[in-house]
C-alpha cells in the first residue's frame, strides 16, 4: 500500500484542476452565481499564516458553493501602492514598482501551493496602470457629479517624511514611519463628499443582517450622529458673533468660558494681529488632530481678552479663549465649556482656575453638591438646578430636548443634527500612488485631465534620495498642457489616498478586462459579493469607504442600483496567534527566539541549550520572532495539513493559536484517512454485511452536519464531525460497498478543506471526474432517524448494561427485554425484581 505523500499528490491535482480551467469564472445567465472575496493582500513579499488562514476560509465556501451548482467567482489582486515601496525604494536604492513586481510574484508562488480555486486570469495590482487608470475615470466622474472637491484644510503633517498623514498613521503624536513629532498644517487637499452620505450610510447599516454586530456598532460609532443646539454667543465689543454647537445644551447654565479651535476664523484673525497669539497657535499645530492626540495632550489655551454674553442673561460675560483641544472640523470649531459635567473642559479650567458651575444633582440628594458632580449616565435621574426653566426633568434626554425647545421658541438657537464623520481628504504628497488626475492651469485653473489621455502614468525616473514626493522633483513629469486651453499647465503632483484603491475593487473583479471601470452586464451579474472575508482591523475605514465608493459609482453609472451595499455579508476572522521565546542579554534586555530555535518539550535552545522563557501565545511578529513560515509548513506537512489545521482548532472568528504538536496530530489525522481510503480500495467484496446499515446512517447525520457547519461559518465544527465520522468508518464492520460509499462521501465532504487528498482519495475509490466539481452530497433524512435506541440498564442504582430497542416498543415490551439480558439474570439469580422503571426513551431502573 503506498504511503501519504502530500508533495506528490498536490502537484499533481493542482494541475489537474488548471488543464480543466474548473476555477476560471464566466458569466452563465442561467447559473445562480456565488460572488466570493476574500480581502486582498498587501504585497510585502512573505504571505504568513494570517494569509492561510483567511484564504483557505474564502476557499472552503468557494469550493463548498462550487460543489452546490454555484457558478463561483473567487479572485485575486494586491493592494500594491502605497508608503512601504517607497521605504524599500529609500532603503535600498531602487524602485518601488520593481519592488512591488517581485513581491507579487513571490507571494503568488508562495500561496499558489495551497491549492486555492482562485480565477488567477482575473489577477490585477492596484500599481497596475490599467487599473488606476480607471480608478482616475472614477475620480473625473465623481468630480463631474459633485462628490469631489478641493479646500484648505489642517492636516497631519510629518515634517520628516514631508507628507500628509492619515489619522491612523499617527501613532503617539509622531509619523508611523518617520517617529517625528507630527504638524498641524492647513495645506489644499482634494476630498470626496462622504459626509453627504452620512445619514444614508448610518440608516442602511440596519439592513445588513450578515455582517457581524460589532462592526455596524462600529460604524455606527464613526458616523457618529448626534443631536444638539446651534446658538451664538454674542460678542461684547461687537464683533462677528462666536456660534457654537452642542450635544448637551442642558448645561449652559454651567457655562465657564467659550473656547475656540486655534483653526477658528477668529483664531486667525487675532493670530495675524498679535504675535503672542501667533506664538501660542503655532504652538497648538505642533500636535496631531487625532481625537486621541488631542485628548491626551497637555491642555493649552490663551485668554483672547475678548468677552461673550450669554444668550439667557445680557449681564452674565464669559470669557473667550484659543484651545488646543478644539477641532475645527467638528461643528462649528468653537465650544462653550461646562467644566462641573466634562472633565476635559474641568482639567482645562483648573489648570487656568476658571469658574466651575455643577448644575446638576441627583433625584436621591436634594442638596446641591459643594464639588464637581459629573453628569450621570443620560439614562439616570436628573434634576436641574439654577436652570433658565426652573423645571424638574426625570432624564437627562427630556433636558436636552427642552432646552431646544425653549431656544427655538425664544429664537435664540436651533436644533440640529451633525455628524462625526468628515469628509475624505484623499491627497498624499508620495509618488508611489494614483496621480490625481488634473491640471493647474495659470488662466483656468484646475482642470480636469481628458478621458482619453487616460492613464495619467507615474514616471519611472524618479529618485528618492531626499525626502518629500519625487513627483515634485521631476523636471519633466508636472510640465503639460492645459486640457482647455492649451497653454503650458502643471499637473496635480499629489496622489491618491491608497485606501481609494481598495474601495472599488472588488467591482472591477467583475470585468478586470474592461476599457472602463466596470462592464456593466458582468457587474450585474457577479455583484453584490455574496460573502466577504477579512480583519476586524479594517472594520471601520475600508468597509466605510468601500460603502462609500459603491454608492459613487451607482451615481456615476458604474454599478447597477443594487450595488449601494456592495457586501452582502461580511466575516472577520480572528488571528493566528503564536507562544513567544525569549532569554535575556547581558544587561537584562530580552533576546526573542524563531520556534525552530526551540526545543519546546525541554524548554531550552537547541543550539546552546540555555533555558527559554515561554511567554503565552500573542498575535504573530517579525519583531518578536513568533512566526511560523507558511512556506515551511507546506513543504515539511503538505497544503492540506496548514489547512485542515488553521481551520480546526478554534472557530474561526476567533484567534487559533499555531503549535507544532497540532500540525503534526493534523498530519497524522490526513496519513491515516489516506490509510483508511486505501484499506477500503482493497477490500475484496464480500456482499452486504451487518455494519452496512449503521455506517451509512451515521454517513448521512455526517452530511447534514458538515453542511450546516460549513454553511454557518462552523469549519471546527464540521471538522470535529469529519475526525467522528473518519473513527466510525475505522470501526465499522461494514462490507466493501458501504464502505466505498462512505469513504468516497468523505472524500467529498473534506474536499473544501483538503481538496487535494480528497482528490487522490475520490479518484482511488473510482469516483467520476474530478472531486472539486462533483455535486455535494445530500443526505437523507429518512436515514438520518434511527429506528433503534440505546437504553441504559441500572441495577440498584448503578449502570450495569444496555440495551438496544425500537423507538417504538412499549413500556412492557421494553421491561421484558430488559428482564432478559444476561447482567440483569445474574442480579436476580433466579428471583423476581422487586421494581423495574421504565423511562421511555431514557432509562431502565430494576431493583433487585
Amino acid at each position: 500500500m503506498s504511503r501519504y505523500t502530500a508533495a506528490e499528490i498536490e502537484s499533481k491535482w493542482q494541475q489537474a484542476w488548471d488543464k480543466a480551467g474548473i476555477f476560471t469564472a464566466r458569466r452563465t445567465v442561467d447559473r445562480p452565481k456565488y460572488y466570493v472575496l476574500e480581502m486582498f493582500p498587501y504585497p510585502s513579499g512573505r504571505i504568513h499564516m494570517g494569509h492561510v488562514r483567511n484564504y483557505t476560509m474564502g476557499d472552503v465556501v468557494a469550493r463548498y458553493k462550487l460543489a452546490k451548482g454555484f457558478n463561483v467567482l473567487h479572485p485575486m489582486g494586491w493592494d500594491a501602492f502605497g508608503m512601504p515601496a517607497e521605504n524599500a525604494a529609500m532603503a535600498s536604492g531602487g524602485h518601488p514598482k520593481d519592488w512591488t513586481y517581485q513581491n507579487i510574484a513571490d507571494m503568488r508562488a508562495q500561496m499558489k501551493p495551497l491549492g486555492l480555486s482562485i480565477d488567477w486570469s482575473r489577477e490585477f495590482a492596484t500599481c497596475d496602470p490599467e487599473y488606476y487608470g480607471q480608478q482616475q475615470r472614477l475620480f473625473l466622474d465623481m468630480l463631474d457629479a459633485g462628490l469631489v472637491y478641493r479646500k484648505n484644510a489642517v492636516v497631519n503633517w510629518d515634517p520628516v517624511d514631508m507628507t500628509v498623514l492619515a489619522n491612523e498613521q499617527v501613532i503617539d503624536g509622531k509619523g508611523w514611519r518617520s517617529g517625528a513629532e507630527v504638524e498641524r498644517r492647513e495645506l489644499t487637499q482634494w476630498f470626496f463628499r462622504i459626509s453627504d452620505m452620512a445619514e444614508e450610510l448610518l440608516e442602511a447599516l440596519d439592513g445588513l443582517e450578515n455582517w457581524p454586530a460589532k462592526v455596524r456598532t462600529m460604524q455606527e460609532n464613526w458616523i457618529g450622529r448626534s443631536q444638539g443646539l446651534e446658538f451664538s454667543f454674542e460678542r461684547v465689543d461687537g464683533g462677528e458673533p462666536i456660534t457654537v454647537y452642542t450635544t448637551r445644551p442642558d448645561t449652559l447654565m454651567g457655562a465657564s468660558f467659550v473656547g475656540i479651535s486655534p483653526d477658528h476664523p477668529l483664531a486667525k484673525q487675532l493670530e495675524a494681529e498679535n504675535p503672542e497669539v501667533a506664538a501660542f497657535v503655532a504652538e497648538c499645530r505642533k500636535g496631531g488632530t487625532t481625537e486621541e492626540a488631542i485628548e491626551t495632550a497637555e491642555k493649552l489655551g490663551y485668554d483672547t481678552g475678548i468677552r461673550v454674553r450669554h444668550p439667557l442673561d445680557p449681564n452674565w460675560e464669559l470669557p473667550v479663549w484659543i484651545a488646543n483641544f478644539i477641532l475645527m472640523d467638528y461643528g462649528t470649531g468653537a465650544i462653550f465649556a461646562c467644566p462641573a459635567h466634562d472633565q476635559r473642559d474641568l482639567d482645562f479650567c483648573r489648570k487656568y482656575d476658571l469658574p466651575v458651575i455643577d448644575t446638576f444633582f441627583a433625584l436621591d440628594d436634594p442638596k446641591p453638591v459643594e464639588d464637581v458632580a459629573f453628569v450621570p449616565p443620560k439614562e439616570q435621574k436628573v434634576r436641574w438646578v439654577n436652570h433658565f426653566t426652573g423645571i424638574d426633568v426625570a432624564t437627562g434626554e427630556e433636558a436636552i430636548a427642552a432646552t431646544i425647545k425653549l431656544a427655538e421658541e425664544q429664537g435664540w438657537g436651533r436644533g440640529v443634527t451633525k455628524y462625526r464623520l468628515r469628509d475624505w481628504g484623499i491627497s498624499r504628497q508620495r509618488y508611489w500612488g494614483c496621480p490625481i488626475p488634473v491640471v493647474h492651469c495659470d488662466a483656468c485653473g484646475v482642470v480636469p485631465e481628458k478621458r482619453e489621455n487616460l492613464p495619467v502614468r507615474l514616471p519611472d525616473d524618479v529618485s528618492f534620495d531626499k525626502p518629500g514626493n519625487p513627483l515634485d522633483r521631476h523636471p519633466t513629469w508636472a510640465q503639460t498642457t492645459c486640457p482647455s486651453c492649451g497653454k503650458p499647465a502643471r499637473r496635480e503632483t499629489d496622489t491618491m489616498d491608497t485606501f481609494v484603491d481598495s474601495s472599488w475593487y472588488y467591482a472591477r473583479f467583475t470585468a478586470p478586462w474592461a476599457e472602463t471601470p466596470t462592464d456593466m452586464a458582468e457587474a450585474d451579474y457577479w455583484m453584490n459579493v455574496d460573502q466577504y472575508i477579512g480583519g476586524i482591523e479594517h472594520a471601520i475605514l475600508h468597509l466605510l469607504y468601500s460603502r462609500f465608493f459603491a454608492r459613487a459609482m451607482v451615481q456615476t453609472g458604474h454599478l447597477p442600483e443594487k450595488c449601494k451595499e456592495p457586501f452582502d455579508a461580511l466575516f472577520t476572522q480572528g488571528m493566528v496567534t503564536h507562544e513567544i521565546y525569549q532569554t535575556r542579554d547581558e544587561n537584562g534586555r530580552p533576546v526573542y527566539h524563531l520556534p525552530e530555535e526551540v526545543d519546546r518539550e525541554k524548554g531550552v535552545l537547541r543550539a546552546t541549550g540555555e533555558k527559554v522563557e515561554i511567554i503565552p501565545s500573542a498575535k504573530m511578529s517579525k519583531s518578536k520572532k513568533n512566526v511560523v513560515d507558511p512556506v515551511h509548513i507546506v513543504s515539511t506537512y503538505g497544503a492540506d495539513t496548514a489547512r485542515w489545521f488553521v481551520l480546526s482548532d478554534s472557530p474561526p472568528e476567533r484567534d487559533v493559536e499555531w503549535t507544532a504538536a497540532g500540525a503534526e496530530a493534523a498530519a497524522r489525522h490526513l496519513a491515516r484517512v489516506y490509510r483508511i481510503a486505501a484499506e477500503v480500495a482493497a477490500m475484496a467484496d464480500e456482499g452486504a454485511r451487518p455494519g452496512d446499515e449503521a455506517l451509512l446512517r451515521d454517513m448521512h447525520k455526517c452530511i447534514h452536519d458538515v453542511t450546516m457547519g460549513i454553511e454557518s461559518f462552523g469549519f471546527n465544527a464540521a471538522i470535529a464531525r469529519l475526525y467522528a465520522f473518519t473513527n466510525t468508518l475505522a470501526k465499522s464492520e461494514a462490507g466493501k460497498d458501504a464502505k466505498t460509499q462512505a469513504v468516497r462521501t468523505l472524500a467529498q465532504l473534506m474536499s473544501p478543506m483538503t481538496p487535494h487528498l480528497s482528490e487522490e482519495i475520490w479518484a482511488m475509490m473510482g469516483g467520476e471526474g474530478l472531486v472539486a466539481v462533483a455535486p455535494w452530497p445530500v443526505a437523507d433524512d429518512a436515514m438520518r432517524i434511527d429506528d433503534t435506541i440505546t437504553l441504559p440498564i441500572q441495577i440498584n442504582g448503578k449502570r450495569r448494561a444496555e440495551i438496544s430497542v425500537p423507538k417504538d416498543m412499549t413500556k412492557d415490551e421494553v421491561e421484558k427485554a430488559a428482564l432478559a439480558v444476561d447482567a440483569v439474570q445474574k442480579a436476580l439469580n433466579g428471583g423476581a425484581p422487586k421494581k423495574v422503571i421504565v423511562v421511555p426513551g431514557r432509562i431502565v431502573n430494576v431493583v433487585v
